[in-house]
């Protein structure tokens, strides 16, 4: 039977990929396949794996097709939550594609992955306003 895996992320410095992402999800370093290239990181709750850095040489794209969602429940906590990660290491992305009342923020890990801090309490439905 297949089953749907978890997100792995392609970096250059798997260590660095490793404490940017354990501090921005509260997450741990797995022992589980560990390797210079490969690091999986699971729940600190123990209820399983939720990401994986894997070493990468190919480049960042600068409008990935997949990245990942964080989720805030209010634009307040996503302020504060986008404050948080550019401390740990994130940088703040020049994003020229934001819809009108975009109710998400885009940001790169260390490496210049792309990912988005998502306000669930102002989401649009992907950007789109709704149907009246």
């Amino acid at each position: 039977m297949l089953r749907l895996g978890y997100p792995v992320i392609g970096v250059t410095d798997v260590p660095r990929a490793v404490a940017f992402w354990t501090a921005a999800l509260d997450l741990v370093p797995s022992e589980e396949l560990k390797s210079e290239r490969w690091r999986t990181l699971e729940y600190a709750d123990g209820s399983g794996r939720a990401l994986a850095v894997m070493h990468s040489t190919s480049p960042v794209e600068p409008y990935p097709r997949i990245h990942v969602d964080l989720f805030t429940d209010t634009a307040q906590e996503q302020r504060a939550e986008v404050r948080r990660l550019i401390g740990l290491g994130a940088q703040a992305v020049d994003w020229d594609r934001y819809p009108p009342g975009s109710d998400f923020v885009v940001l790169a890990d260390p490496d210049g992955n792309r990912f988005c801090v998502v306000d669930l309490g102002g989401a649009q439905n992907g950007g789109e306003q709704p149907a009246s």
